[in-house]
């Protein structure tokens, strides 16, 4: 018997206990410091064997190999989230946004480009379970001829039974209530960076003009007609410290009480054109460095926003570990991404890219078979950091697009610091 390679032992943020966690076996417990020298030695403790903790080495080998494929089976079953974007174009001139440096197109989104993105996707994915998420650009402008594009999307999905979400700015949606209503609205996901005066230095109209008060008067009308809403606040060192600000206001507005309202955290980080100022942005654990200290500080962020911690959530709140993480990248297998000129790629962080596209589906249906196949064929047994890393079933090989802008191939590693992170999720988690 000797020690599993997918144990991953350390001692608790600000506690004298430490932690294993196996995500081959599916077992995590918090160990005293008796028992955590025991564990280290190898010793034989019938405990540790059943737990999967100590293991005869073929018979590691042959579970992992039993999950592996039921990993694939259930993602073969697994809904698939289609994005579309319907522009480019945006009424916003964020501070960091990605999609800066992308050119106006001398095209725009049409009836006969929509009919194409439903037959496409009804003879694609047929026979899965699928919904529409709607993207940008700014899919909710207010332009006459872009809300009948708009509105005929959701027609269009609500005859063939598809469940529609959206990823908008927010400041047009009560505009828009009267065509969300026609459809089936699965969410809607609006940003807010924190309370007015700060949300206003980094989400402002082209101009310059505040959209604070619009966006908050959107979130009221969906929630008064019933919509989801989930509401994403990006995040950074400028202004993280703002959000026990922001939380308590959602709280005040008695969004926190509606079932239908759920936040994010999103990383404001460089992906597509480099941001002015690479010193205002987090690293992931940084972020989470940060959020562990507030938390303490301000409890009540914990009613707005529950922070994952890498797994450490998830095994606070379902008394169990999730299934082992073979694969995080979700391009091309639960996640495509198709824009209004035709083009057909992996995922949302390639869309729109040069040299990204991997098919079209109007004029011609084509796909670039090779590049779909290096997309689909990559997890943590294609990758060569990952395969004798102890943190790979709950990295899963992080981010493709990613691991390629930093490392020029697909086939490689997007580290996560997952130790780190359940050091401060446990104890934040399971403090008590």
């Amino acid at each position: 018997m000797q020690l599993s390679k997918y144990n991953i032992t350390s001692k608790i943020k600000d506690s004298d206990d430490w932690f294993v966690v196996n995500a081959l076996s599916g077992h995590a417990d918090v160990l005293d410091q008796k028992t955590w020298e025991q564990l280290n030695s190898g010793e034989e403790n019938p405990e540790f064997i059943e737990n999967g903790y100590l293991v005869d080495p073929a018979q590691e080998k042959r579970l992992f190999r039993e999950k592996y494929l039921k990993f694939l089976d259930d993602r073969e079953n697994d809904e698939v989230q289609i994005f579309f974007v319907t522009n480019y174009s945006c009424n916003f001139d964020c501070s960091y946004c990605y999609q800066a440096g992308y050119e106006a197109l001398p095209v725009a989104l049409s009836e006969e480009v929509t009919d194409s993105f439903f037959d496409y996707i009804q003879n694609e994915f047929s026979g899965r379970r699928k919904y529409i998420t709607l993207f940008g650009g700014e899919p909710f402008l207010n332009a006459p001829r872009h809300k009948e594009n708009i509105g005929y999307i959701i027609q269009m999905a609500a005859e063939n039974n598809l469940e529609i979400a959206a990823v908008t700015n927010g400041y047009h949606l009560e505009e828009y209530i009267p065509i969300l209503k026609k459809g089936i609205i699965r969410e809607i996901q609006v940003t807010l960076d924190g309370t007015s005066k700060i949300h206003d230095q980094r989400r402002y109209l082209k101009g310059g003009d505040p959209t604070f008060d619009r966006i908050v008067q959107g979130v009221d009308l969906l929630l008064e007609n019933h919509i989801p809403v989930n509401l994403r606040m990006v995040v950074d060192r400028q202004n993280i410290g703002n959000l026990p600000d922001l939380a308590q206001f959602a709280i005040d507005k008695g969004w926190t009480a509606s079932p239908l309202f759920k936040t994010q955290l999103g990383r404001n980080y460089e992906l597509h054109e480099c941001q002015a100022n690479q010193q205002k942005l987090y690293s992931r654990l940084e972020l989470y460095q940060d959020l562990y200290h507030l938390l303490k500080e301000f409890p009540h962020i914990s009613e707005f926003h529950k922070p994952a911690f890498s797994v450490s959530k998830f095994l606070f709140e379902q008394g169990e570990m999730p299934a082992p993480l073979f694969d995080a990248c979700t391009g091309t297998k639960t996640e495509w991404a198709f824009d209004f000129t035709g083009n057909v790629y992996a995922c949302t962080a390639t869309v729109g890219k040069n040299g990204e596209s991997l098919g079209t589906f109007y004029p011609e249906v084509r796909k670039n078979t090779e590049a779909v196949e290096e997309w689909q064929e990559r997890d943590i047994l294609s990758i060569p950091k990952c395969q004798n890393c102890n943190l790979s079933l709950i990295c899963g090989g992080g981010c493709a697009s990613m691991a390629k802008n930093y490392n020029g191939s697909l086939n490689s590693h997007d580290c996560r610091p997952v130790t780190e992170l359940l050091e401060l999720g446990i104890g934040h988690y399971f403090e008590e």
